[in-house]
């Protein structure tokens, strides 16, 4: 193995991270090691249950000053969160990468969706957040009025992959929103999580409001689901019935963005070159490990030896190392058993028939944990890989004859997270899009097109999760609606008297209400 570049990041700042986290007292050391070379970089408090509840009782306390802040203070900590994630880039990226083994561009988008979430939230959250006057039930005599008040305490769960964007870009609609958040990083990257929170707190978030507890998900998840007002999770679709299940013994309102087997459909006109550079990069960004990427590519069979070569020559180009610079694409999977789950789902194929086009196998020459980005064929349904989420760097790739065919094998999957559709006319890749069992579909582009619309909703069908992120709603699940109903004049009840009147009179007032509906605005 080659010499693994040294951390940018020295032991004594992790410390100073780790002191961020505040257990009841004096908790056992989690050692946090570096994928690029496995040595140990930093070491955060093992927590335990108690520093849970512990945690969620101070980050109650706090929310309860900060929802009574005025929106236009809340929103200006987080415009100063937006220009320091920015200020600070690069003292960011060499702590995502130290503690993920990410390629520098990888830990970039990171950044870059972190900022935009916070840019697109103060935008749009005082506006979202007011109070809004809804139609009452007779017009003019009846005002009704909908308010939006925080839940209250949010527990946030994020996987280790994506350690900023899926820590703290569900965090800010729901501080922005009046609440306190308690997040519980992966037990392998902490100190991203911690990194945020210091930041915020240096842009004016009151130290309590934002709590983050370290240490294992199996001791800590269950007392978190338990004590807080909603939870978000990002993970497994197995831990994530796991939450599912807790918080629906509490009656506690969740989101879970899960697993996925995402398609990548090339049509018959699609612009091959193109529709390549654009799969190898939805393939293999993060070397795989993402929720949203690409896992199974379907070609039409009259591009179908164009796209294969191409798709094969992109991905022989890429560059696999380690190192804190933008000079290679790829970086490491995460540890061990990434790797063995890696290498199993590739070998299980191979032993059943698939072949290997190009990749195929670990490289222990440049870390423990790098895995050559690999594209298989000829794989069959009764091959690991054929439906099971691989998360790492291999991608199968299928001939089909027509775009209905294309369409059908696409959603013959448990999953409905991420999808793409390659071809030279939009019009008709937005056809195709609405047919695919896909939360978000990406029409020539790979998944990042989706993920950036911030505006829009972004979240899994089937057992890709419930609820969305982004948007207004990724806002507005974060509060209780409430409706204030007040009757201006009169009872809408019946009288006493009269009865048979009063019913005949509410019938033919709907009747004229229905008919003035369709003539006014």
């Amino acid at each position: 193995m080659t010499d693994a570049p040294s951390a940018p990041v020295s032991r004594s700042r992790l410390d100073e991270l780790a002191c961020l986290v505040s257990p009841q007292a004096d908790r056992p050391e989690l050692p946090v090691r570096a994928p690029y070379d496995d040595s140990v970089v930093g070491a955060v408090p093992l927590c335990t249950p108690d520093d849970v509840v512990a945690a969620v009782t101070e980050a109650r306390e706090a929310g309860a000053e900060w929802a009574a802040w005025p929106i236009e203070d809340r929103i200006a900590v987080f415009h100063r969160f937006h220009d320091a994630l920015l200020d600070q880039r690069d003292s960011l990226l060499d702590v995502i990468q130290t503690e993920t083994g990410k390629a520098r561009a990888d830990a970039l988008e990171e950044l870059l969706d972190a900022a935009a979430t916070a840019r697109y939230y103060t935008a749009i959250a005082e506006r979202e957040l007011a109070s809004t006057q809804r139609n009452g039930a007779i017009p003019l005599l009846t005002k009704a009025v909908e308010h939006h008040h925080p839940v209250g305490v949010v527990g946030v769960i994020s996987p280790w992959n994506y350690p900023l964007s899926l820590s703290v870009s569900e965090s800010i609609p729901a501080m922005l929103a009046g609440n306190a958040v308690v997040l519980k990083p992966d037990e392998g990257t902490p100190f991203t999580a911690l990194w945020a929170l210091e930041l915020l707190r240096e842009c004016g978030l009151p130290d309590e409001l934002f709590q983050v507890v370290t240490g294992e998900g199996p001791r800590l998840g269950d007392p978190l689901v338990e004590h807080v007002d909603y939870v978000s999770f990002t993970g497994s679709t197995e831990v994530g019935r796991i939450v599912a299940e807790t918080a629906g013994r509490h009656l506690t309102d969740c989101s879970l963005e899960l697993g996925g087997k995402n398609p990548l459909l090339v049509l018959d006109d699609a612009d091959v070159e193109k529709a390549a550079r654009g799969a190898v990069r939805g393939c293999f960004a993060n070397a795989g490990q993402l929720c949203i990427s690409i896992e199974r590519i379907y070609v039409h069979e009259d591009v179908a030896t164009a796209f294969r070569d191409a798709l094969i020559r992109e991905t022989r180009g890429l560059t696999l190392d380690a190192g804190y610079d933008y000079d290679h694409d790829v970086g490491s999977l995460l540890d061990r058993e990434l790797l063995e789950k890696v290498d199993a789902h590739v070998e299980d194929a191979v032993e059943k028939g698939a072949t290997v086009l190009t990749g195929g196998r670990a490289r222990p020459d440049l870390g423990p944990y790098f895995y050559e980005p690999t594209i298989l064929t000829d794989v069959t349904p009764e091959m690991t890989l054929a439906d099971e989420e691989t998360f790492g760097p291999v991608v199968s790739l299928y001939e089909v004859e027509s775009v209905s065919e294309a369409i059908e094998r696409a959603n013959d999957s448990a999953y409905g997270l991420n999808a793409s559709v390659w071809t030279s006319r939009p019009q008709r890749g937005e056809q195709v899009a609405a047919r695919l069992d896909a939360g978000t579909v990406n029409v020539n582009e790979a998944y990042a097109a989706a993920w950036a619309s911030i505006d829009a909703p972004m979240g899994g069908m089937k057992d890709s999760g419930i609820g969305r992120r982004h948007g207004r709603n990724g806002l507005l699940k974060y509060t209780e609606s409430q409706t204030v109903a007040t009757q201006r004049v009169g009872l809408l009840s019946p009288p006493k008297r009269g009865k048979r009147l009063w019913a005949t009179g509410a019938t033919a007032g709907l009747r004229i209400w229905k008919r003035l509906s369709e003539v006014l605005p």
